[in-house]
Parts: structure tokens; C-alpha cells; sequence
């Protein structure tokens, strides 16, 4: 029995490499799957603020879930919507626009109603963030709150720079008179950095309606993006947040049929029964998520896998991707 044994083993040694069946490739969905928890990154319940609408016509609860930029991002802005959900001052407001390819829009389509006290009036200057070179480039280059793509060409028509903040898809660009860049000093590594950085208008991004500058708009009335990445607003318009779960219910109401999108009759608009920050919930119903580190990994591997589709469906692999098609995994977290 042990020579049979033995020869058995090495014919199974002897079977040509062709006859195994290769490994599979995984897809960028697959990949996150298999992230372990150690590359997940719990978000706060803080920085989550929870729009429930009005029951859609079959009686079913429709919740959007929305995060918080992280500091030091739109802050002043933040601030005044912190301070308009602690005044429960949606409740009762409705979506009254939504352009098709374009945005949903909500806040107050009377104009009437008085805000709260308190409200910062937020300078232009706010759409971007000075860069702190110092605090981002460690021995190892970049530092734990800013990274680049880490494969993959990244394609961006509107930015010198494209990369991740904290879970962030963000642009960027050396500013010319940037004192940085006239020191003859300067480390060769940091000219592959940009002085200044952004948030980008990519699908689910969430932010400030205004009007014409040089208002910069309160917080009260706010848009998410519902078609192709509109980037031209990038640097023009305060980004605050984005939709991660239930951007189905603004992505599929129905188009307003005035300028802009707006609902023309009073009975389209669809009401906001409440918005709140998730802290403020009872405990049991605040969400609970958690987003792909972009300092991880499986990180590196899912935005390679996103740049370079290799999974047995794609015949070409692009050999790039535009920021915005590189979303950071968000997932439901056990409470």
C-alpha cells in the first residue's frame, strides 16, 4: 500500500501545469469583500447626517445616509449644517429639483423660511485647502492622511493632481506663487505634490446651492450629484458630503419639467419628513459604517483592479481611470 501510495504522489507531480485549472481573478468588488477588518475604518455616527423622506407611493421608507467631509475641508459650512439639523430646520422642507444627468436639490422652495442664528458666512476662499507639506511627507513620502493613486495611470482633465484624503476622492494643483515652489531647497519629491487640494463633484457628492457670486451659500439648501461627474463646478461650488447609502431615492425621482429641473407643481415636490445628525438618533437606529482605508493594501489592489479591469468579463484592460471611477468602498458596519 505505501509503493501505491507513493506512485500515485508522483504522478500527481507528473500532471503537465496546463492541466490546472488558473487561479481566478477577482474583481474590485471581490477585493474589498476580502479586505480584512484591520483595512476598515469605522465612520463616526457624528459625521453622518440621515434624511429620511416622506414614504414613496407603496408606503416604503426612503433614508438617505450622507457623510461629513473630514477636516480640513469645508468646515465653515459643515458648522451651519450641523446648527440647521440641531434646529430641525428641514423637517417639513422637500426636494424641488432634480435635473436629469445633472442634480437633486432640496432645502426650502419658499425662500421664507427664517434660518437659525448663528450661520457663518463663508468666504470663496474656502473651496480650497492650502496643502501643509510638512505634516503630509514623512521618510516614506507620503503621509498617512494623503495618498495618490497607488496604481494604475489616473486620467484628470480638471487637476494637476488626483488622489485620496482620508477616504476622499480630492484634486489638486501646484499654485504659482506658492513660496514652496521658489525655494531652490526644495526636495524633489515634494514637486510631485500640489500646494493646494479640493473636493471633487464625483456621483453621490453632496453640496451647497448658492447664488451668484459672491454668496457662497448657507447649508440650507443642498444638491447631490445624479449623472456623470459634472467637474466643472469643482473650486466654484462648496462640497460637503456624500450620499453613501440611498441615493437610489433621489436618483430615481421624477425629472422637474422647469428651468433647471425644478418642480413647476407644488404636488411633485417630495417632502423631507427629518434630517439629523446620527448622534442625535436613539442608539438602536443610528447606521453604522465603515470606509476602505486608501493607505491599505487591498486598497492598492482595488483601485489597480479599478484602473485595469482583468476579471474574465473585459477583453481590454483601460490602463487607466478618471477619480472619480475609483470609488471608496463604503460598508455597513455591525452596531
Amino acid at each position: 500500500m505505501k509503493h501505491l501510495l507513493l506512485a500515485a504522489a508522483a504522478a500527481s507531480l507528473a500532471l503537465p501545469v496546463a492541466a490546472q485549472d488558473p487561479a481566478p481573478i477577482p474583481s474590485p468588488g471581490e477585493i474589498a469583500a476580502a479586505a480584512p477588518a484591520s483595512d476598515w475604518i469605522a465612520i463616526a455616527p457624528s459625521d453622518l447626517l440621515v434624511m429620511d423622506l416622506a414614504p414613496d407611493a407603496k408606503g416604503q421608507a426612503r433614508r438617505v445616509v450622507i457623510q461629513l467631509m473630514p477636516a480640513p475641508f469645508s468646515q465653515g459650512w459643515i458648522g451651519n449644517i450641523r446648527k440647521l439639523a440641531a434646529a430641525h430646520w428641514w423637517d417639513g422642507t422637500s426636494v424641488n429639483r432634480v435635473q436629469d444627468n445633472y442634480v437633486a436639490q432640496w432645502g426650502d422652495a419658499t425662500e421664507k423660511k427664517a434660518l437659525p442664528k448663528g450661520l457663518m458666512t463663508v468666504p470663496e476662499s474656502e473651496y480650497v485647502v492650502g496643502v501643509d507639506m510638512q505634516s503630509i511627507v514623512g521618510p516614506k513620502g507620503v503621509g498617512h492622511r494623503y495618498a495618490p493613486v497607488p496604481a494604475g495611470k489616473l486620467t484628470d482633465s480638471y487637476a494637476r493632481f488626483s488622489g485620496f484624503f482620508e477616504g476622499w476622492q480630492v484634486a489638486g494643483q501646484h499654485e504659482p506663487d506658492d513660496p514652496a515652489f521658489t525655494n531652490k531647497g526644495l526636495l524633489p519629491m515634494l514637486r510631485d505634490l500640489p500646494t493646494v487640494v479640493w473636493p471633487v463633484h464625483c456621483y453621490g457628492m453632496v453640496g451647497v446651492g448658492r447664488n451668484p457670486s459672491p454668496d457662497t451659500g448657507s447649508g440650507a439648501e443642498l444638491y447631490t450629484v445624479i449623472g456623470h461627474a459634472p467637474r466643472h463646478l469643482d473650486r466654484n461650488i462648496a462640497l460637503i458630503g456624500r450620499v453613501i447609502t440611498g441615493i437610489e431615492h433621489l436618483s430615481s425621482l421624477p425629472r422637474g419639467t422647469g428651468a433647471l429641473g425644478f418642480y413647476e407643481d407644488e404636488k411633485d415636490r417630495v417632502p423631507i419628513t427629518s434630517i439629523r445628525i446620527a448622534s442625535e438618533l436613539p442608539s438602536a437606529d443610528q447606521p453604522r459604517y465603515e470606509y476602505l482605508s486608501n493607505q491599505s493594501d487591498s486598497f492598492a489592489r482595488y483601485a489597480d483592479a479599478r484602473a485595469n479591469r482583468r476579471d474574465p468579463f473585459f477583453i481590454k484592460p483601460a490602463g487607466g481611470a478618471d477619480i472619480c471611477n475609483i470609488p471608496v468602498p463604503v460598508r455597513s458596519a455591525a452596531k
